[in-house]
Order: C-alpha cells, then sequence, then structure tokens
C-alpha cells in the first residue's frame, strides 16, 4: 500500500465504547456510515464540511477508501 493511501487509513477508528464500535472519524464521533449516507443523498462533500469544520477533505477519502477497501472481498464460487 502506498504511503499516500496509508496515512488515510490512520483517520479512521474502530472503538467498542464509541459509537457502538461502528467506524468512526478518528478523535470524533462521525461515523464513516453517515458521512457515506450523507454523499448517497447527493449532498455535497463541502456542505457536510461546513456542518463539520473539524473535518478535513482527507477525511472524507480516507472513509471512501475504507468502505472500498471494506467491500472489496473475493467471492468463492462453490
Amino acid at each position: 500500500m502506498p504511503a499516500s493511501v496509508a496515512y488515510l487509513f490512520d483517520r479512521i477508528t474502530v472503538n467498542p465504547r464509541q459509537c457502538g464500535g461502528r467506524p468512526c472519524i478518528r478523535g470524533m464521533r462521525i461515523r464513516v456510515i453517515d458521512i457515506l449516507e450523507f454523499l448517497a443523498a447527493g449532498e455535497q462533500i463541502f456542505k457536510f464540511i461546513e456542518e463539520f469544520p473539524d473535518l478535513e477533505i482527507d477525511y472524507i477519502k480516507a472513509t471512501l477508501l475504507y468502505a472500498v477497501r471494506k467491500l472489496d472481498r473475493p467471492v468463492l464460487a462453490a
């Protein structure tokens, strides 16, 4: 994994005592799923950042990369 991608993964944390153990933005109680649902609803990334000024664009990138990596699993034929 390139270093430019690896640092993004440090921005996502999973803590059983925070947000029910769901993946969140590091140091914030913003869940990965909240950002994904916001984007899926057709909202603009910058609108989300306006609502959460501590959130940087790299956190959005990390969220998308996290989702891609979680979904990229091989399916074995029976």
